[in-house]
């Protein structure tokens, strides 16, 4: 896969004054990738949806409907990557029409987002509960995560709803393309509100996420409740989440608004199209994700949160009923 990315973007660099040099990368890479991101992000999210399901009860972990509501993301995600599929398979020629158009890069953002935003949840709640176990116990309920989840829905929707008016078919000599940002004469007044993306819908969340985690750690660490292999099983897991999302979600809001200022200044063409192609390879690192988060997030570590909130202050360890969280 390597060798394909690297031999891909040298063509593109070496045919800079192709008419087609910039969409080649796309056609030849994104189309087949997000293929078969399809299949593993439903296949995933979906056997992950089966499992988080409420099956009578009302009264569930936070963490459950956190996680539950992060498949129901991503799998809507993974629903937007066949139409794309077919538009870089047919040579980036959009033939479903403007209105459409329009839906697709709004439901590919807001999914997105309630990934990032969803994910942000689930570790703020885990370092609660992992780091302050007794003060969360009784406190904190699904009714909570409920309601959470319903604001989080309606801030992706809000942060996503501007895609709907910048969003647009170009014509081409090929047919017509369908912008996921701007048209060139829009693309001033589309960068501050990237920007504002890449800062609150991603950095913010980042930070919040990087900060929960480390909480995590160092409360697991200092655990004795817990045998050294299952501290060091946590802390990997910790390092394998920040890993992703530092190779994914963050390059990706990067390289999307550097992008985005070589549009608006025309700078050297091949640094264009380098750019250009590394951007395209962070879009599909980030639909690999709805494809990992079912391995990472079903499993809600219970175990190690009711290990910790049994032994973490006292020496007597609780009864099985009241260690379950």
């Amino acid at each position: 896969m390597t060798m394909q990315i690297r031999h891909l973007m040298v063509m593109a660099s070496n045919n800079c004054s192709a008419s087609m040099s910039f969409s080649a990368f796309q056609t030849n890479f994104l189309g087949p990738i997000y293929g078969v991101e399809f299949v593993l992000a439903i296949l995933g999210n979906g056997f992950a949806i089966w499992l988080l399901a409420p099956r009578g009860s009302k009264d569930r972990h936070i963490g459950i409907v956190f996680s539950l509501n992060l498949a129901v993301s991503d799998l809507c995600y993974a629903l937007t990557l066949p139409l794309l599929v077919a538009y870089y398979a047919m040579n980036k020629n959009w033939i479903f029409g403007a209105a459409l158009c329009k839906i697709e890069r709004f439901l590919f953002n807001c999914n997105l987002y309630g990934s990032i935003f969803f994910i942000t949840c689930i570790s703020a709640n885990r370092c609660l509960g992992i780091a302050y176990p007794f003060y969360t116990r009784g406190r904190v309920e699904s009714k909570h995560g409920n309601f959470v989840s319903v604001g989080v829905w309606l801030l992706v929707a809000i942060f996503s709803s501007p895609v709907l008016a910048f969003s647009e078919l170009e014509a081409t000599k090929h047919g017509h393309e369908c912008i996921g940002t701007a048209l060139k004469g829009k693309l001033e007044s589309y960068m501050p509100y990237s920007l504002f993306l890449a800062a609150f819908g991603c950095g913010l969340p980042f930070i919040i996420t990087l900060f929960s985690y480390v909480g995590i750690a160092r409360a697991v660490w200092k655990s004795h409740g817990l045998e050294p292999w299952e501290k060091r099983k946590v802390v990997t897991m910790v390092c394998i989440v920040i890993a992703l999302y530092s190779i994914s979600f963050l390059p990706y809001h990067i390289l999307r608004n550097i992008n985005l200022l070589n549009r608006l200044h025309k700078p050297d063409c091949k640094w264009s199209l380098r750019i250009h192609s590394a951007y395209q390879v962070t879009r599909a690192l980030v639909a690999l994700n709805p494809c990992i988060h079912p391995l990472l997030y079903t499993a809600v570590m219970d175990n190690v949160r009711a290990k910790l909130g049994c032994f973490q202050r006292t020496e007597t360890p609780k009864s099985e009923e009241d260690c379950h969280l």
